[in-house]
């Protein structure tokens, strides 16, 4: 059985319980690749697709967007458009920086453009940015939906004040209310499930955790002993103490049960939490893409949440 198709908040954007990274497309992943690796997430059940116009600027050589090209050229390649929701960001690419209401309108049509279609469905503040009034920022991104370009908007990186200032913002001048939050989350890296969880259970937020698989980690490929080389090798490897092996044995334990992949039961965990709608995950190959659509066939148990739950907790 595949997970049922959820809704994006109180938006009428139906995905799948998974959402694929882009992070890596025109970077780790060339665009051949890349191409193929669309192919086979939309052919394994997917349709929810996560980018930035930052991606990748921190690629020496390259200016972000570059992401967004790439799926731009697979959906111009396939014609696929209307079979996908996509989803992309505005605040960090070098000539694009910050959320003024200038440069979310001219971030906006560059985006479109790169990405070859008249509407973004989901439109994420990537990052805060406290130099400009934040009424300013609602305000801009609100206008974007009336004039649809953009069917639904995003909260990435906020705090929950913030979150509460937004909403208050659209409150009092009846704009449009962003329908997803999107924070740093998984098995291993667990302060969301206080404030800011609340506010995505206060105000109806799907929330798209990113770094679903801490870098790799939860994938179960960095064990003691086991060199791997990845560009993440470096970020990945700090988990591994004490907890992170009580976590992986209880993964190990866990995917053998379901004759799956320790990855796939990672993402089921974080998809099957209070407020989640879907994680979301890359993958810089083909060979590294099924885990990720495997989670949506794979239910765990009161127990088995249990089990994870209990050796994710860090020692008193």
């Amino acid at each position: 059985m595949t997970a049922e198709h959820v809704n994006i908040g109180h938006s009428d954007l139906s995905i799948a319980p998974i959402t694929l990274g882009g992070n890596v497309f025109g970077w780790t992943a060339d665009e051949p690749t890349s191409h193929r690796i669309l192919d086979a997430f939309v052919a394994g059940g997917g349709n929810f697709i996560d980018t930035a116009d930052g991606y990748s600027a921190w690629v020496p050589g390259h200016t972000g967007g570059e992401s967004e090209s790439v799926i731009g050229s697979w959906l111009a390649a396939r014609g696929r458009r209307d079979d996908v929701v996509i989803a992309t960001k505005v605040s960090t690419k070098p000539d694009r920086k910050g959320l003024a209401p200038d440069n979310i309108r001219l971030a906006a049509d560059e985006s479109l453009a790169r990405l070859g279609t008249d509407h973004i469905d989901l439109y994420y503040a990537h990052f805060d940015d406290e130099s400009v009034p934040l009424a300013d920022t609602v305000g801009a991104l609100s206008e974007l939906v009336d004039a649809g370009k953009v069917r639904s908007i995003g909260i990435s990186n906020y705090s929950a004040d913030r979150i509460d200032e937004w909403l208050e913002i659209v409150a009092q001048n009846g704009l449009h209310a962003p329908v997803a939050l999107q924070p740093h989350y998984n098995l291993v890296e667990r302060d969301f499930e206080g404030a800011l969880r609340e506010r995505a259970q206060k105000y109806g937020l799907s929330v798209f955790p990113y770094f679903a698989l801490a870098r790799g980690f939860l994938s179960g490929k960095y064990r003691p002993g086991v060199e791997i080389d990845s560009p993440r090798a470096g970020d990945a490897v700090k988990y591994l103490d004490e907890r992170g092996l009580r976590v992986l044995d209880a993964l190990d334990a866990i995917s053998a049960a379901h004759d799956t992949s320790v990855a796939a039961v990672s993402l089921a965990w974080l998809r099957q939490q209070p407020t989640v709608g879907a994680p979301i995950a890359s993958a810089r190959s083909l060979e590294q893409l099924p885990p990720i659509t495997d989670s949506l066939k794979v239910e765990l148990s009161g127990e088995e949440l249990s089990l994870l739950d209990t050796a994710s907790t860090p020692a008193s």
